[in-house]
């Protein structure tokens, strides 16, 4: 395993994985990704969110998913009367909230675009012209997403010294990228140890290849191997992810996130979760909904039956970190303890509560 970083290419391949073109949305399917580079066309909104729920995509991807299904529903409008195009939008960004309900940036995403069209400055207004107003308006969403997460990995990368040995559990892709990439830009010396992320291997798949691309050699362990992994001095700091973090300080996460903080409190590891705001309308944990996906994936690995015929499978899609669990929360306005992440809106205004449209 070794610290030294090549020069690295001008873009990981994961962060260009949700394509827009004239016969629709092209999505890059992580489920076989790095030995495959096959990619998922999608003709209509349907197909889009068929694609986030069967986990195509995942970690950053489903936002661009998102973003790109309410361009191909933009164009669905061109021709519709008013009233009819702001139905037919309204009903695309329901579809797509509904995919993945625990993360709430695909939520966010969709009412972004609402926000500056048909509940903004194209109220009322004809389809063409809401079309392209809500073309302008996911180009925007993609840029401000990867802006907030480059602002975020600066702050994460502050925690890092050089030298560190950072283990992760799966990957939300744009906010560890912007993280290396930060602490690149200071001349930082990381080595990386990855869980394997089961039921679908993101950890050894997606984690590993993108670091590999920017010219690190991670380690890969299973998920169980976390505490033998600290205990023999593997890591010495935890970073993941957060799908969603409430008001109070719980982390939700990718499952196994849990069992890595426990680990890393009992072997006095520094436990980091990156999110970029939490989210303002879940101020306790009660207000989050935890996915929980087929066990049957947890009876198979890339696509191969793994466990004996008769047993079933459980799977929980996330687990939650307790506060107390949590060293840092780091968001894009800087680094906070768990029990006062809510300060990340101290100099803004909480967004305003949404009710389902």
């Amino acid at each position: 395993m070794t610290g030294a970083a090549v020069e690295r290419p001008p873009r990981p391949t994961l962060a260009d994985s949700v394509q827009i073109t004239e016969a629709g949305v092209e999505v890059l399917d992580r489920r076989v990704f790095p030995f495959e580079r096959r990619w998922v066309r999608c003709a209509s909104v349907e197909d889009v969110a068929v694609a986030i729920e069967d986990m195509v995509t995942q970690s950053s991807g489903p936002l661009f998913a998102t973003t790109a299904g309410m361009v191909l529903a933009a164009r669905e409008i061109e021709r519709l009367e008013p009233e009819a195009a702001d139905r037919r939008l309204r009903g695309a960004g329901r579809r797509l909230i509904a995919t993945r309900p625990t993360n709430n940036a695909i939520r966010d995403a969709v009412h972004a675009i609402l926000d500056a069209t048909v509940d903004g400055p194209s109220a009322g207004a004809s389809g063409e012209e809401l079309a392209a107003a809500v073309i302008r308006s996911a180009a925007a969403v993609d840029d401000e997403y990867r802006a907030r997460s480059a602002a975020l990995g600066v702050h994460a990368a502050t925690l890092l010294p050089d030298g560190a040995k950072v283990l992760t559990h799966c990957w939300a892709d744009f906010y560890l990228m912007a993280t290396v990439e930060a602490a690149q830009r200071a001349g930082k010396r990381l080595e990386f140890v990855c869980t394997e992320t089961r039921p679908y291997l993101q950890g050894a798949r997606l984690t590993a290849a993108t670091l590999v691309e920017y010219g690190y050699e991670p380690t890969v362990i299973t998920d169980g191997m976390v505490p033998a992994a600290l205990a023999d001095g593997l890591a010495d700091v935890a970073l993941t992810a957060a799908d969603r973090v409430t008001l109070d300080g719980h982390v939700v996460n990718k499952v196994g996130t849990l069992a890595v903080a426990l680990a890393a409190r009992e072997f006095g590891v520094p436990f980091y979760a990156l999110v970029q705001a939490p989210d303002p309308q879940a101020p306790r944990l009660e207000d989050v909904a935890i996915e929980r996906r087929d066990g049957d994936d947890v009876l198979h690995v890339l696509g191969t039956r793994t466990a004996a015929t008769g047993t079933r499978g459980y799977y929980p899609a996330f687990d939650v970190t307790p506060p107390r669990l949590v060293t840092r929360i780091v968001t894009e306005n800087g680094v906070f303890e768990p029990a006062s992440v809510a300060d990340h809106f101290a100099d803004h205004r909480l967004p305003k509560e949404r009710t389902s449209r």
